[in-house]
């Protein structure tokens, strides 16, 4: 029972931190309501160690909210966040909750994520980030849940650790995996790469299938970009 009521919190979060379809990115009011209820969780069950967390996670993630969109609601991505934006006193409760939660027993997928999280929070700039730990953390990750969204991260962090060519193979093995995530994600590597026909198409392509209209128009503009 319990871990169908967190996984419905972790979703509940995601359609509120980025939203499937409409023209904001994001839904404050479903993030809030996940992290309200999270937190009742626990409260009541404050020594089981996914729930926990579950709620750093979503801290870690949250603190992020200002900085995520520009002045008329575009999508800013993480490595080009004003980080004096991000919430301290989030980011500090989250990584308490975290360090306590890997302290207390073996780390289960939330906790992962949440560790994943905290890397990228408490890096002082995009640079920064200590990527190798995050692989290391998805390394752990995708052994206990090898899900499309996990692999695709990974090969994100795969990419910053031995170069965007290693990171374009991660991509591409995943075979029967589609969508504009990983659409989104090639175009981000072949870019990198300075395969940039490639980069363009893949971004063109993404941005035909995503509903959410921050997204479209954040795509459409590196495609953009590209082309000019």
């Amino acid at each position: 029972m319990l871990p169908a009521v967190v996984h419905t919190l972790y979703l509940i979060f995601n359609e509120g931190h980025t939203a499937t379809s409409g023209p904001a990115l994001q839904r404050r009011d479903l993030a809030g309501e996940a992290i309200r209820l999270t937190r009742t969780v626990h409260r009541l069950l404050p020594g089981i160690g996914e729930v926990t967390g579950l709620l750093a996670l979503m801290l870690l993630t949250d603190a992020r909210r200002e900085a995520r969109t520009g002045p008329h609601g575009d999508l800013v991505p993480l490595d080009e966040q004003d980080r004096d934006r991000w919430d301290k006193a989030a980011i500090e409760e989250g990584v308490a909750l975290i360090t306590h939660a890997l302290s207390s027993g073996p780390a289960g997928p939330y906790q992962l994520r949440a560790a994943i999280a905290a890397v990228h929070d408490e890096a002082p700039s995009a640079e920064a980030t200590d990527w190798r730990e995050i692989l290391g953390l998805y390394d752990v990750l995708v052994r206990l849940v090898p899900g499309p969204v996990e692999l695709l991260n990974r090969a994100v962090a795969v990419a910053m650790v031995h170069g965007p060519e290693a990171g374009l193979a991660e991509v591409d093995a995943l075979e029967g995996e589609s969508g504009h995530r990983r659409d989104a994600v090639r175009a981000h590597l072949l870019e990198r790469a300075g395969s940039y026909d490639e980069a363009r198409a893949a971004y063109e392509s993404a941005a035909a299938q995503t509903l959410s209209l921050p997204e479209q128009r954040y795509l459409h503009a590196r495609a953009a970009r590209l082309r000019a």
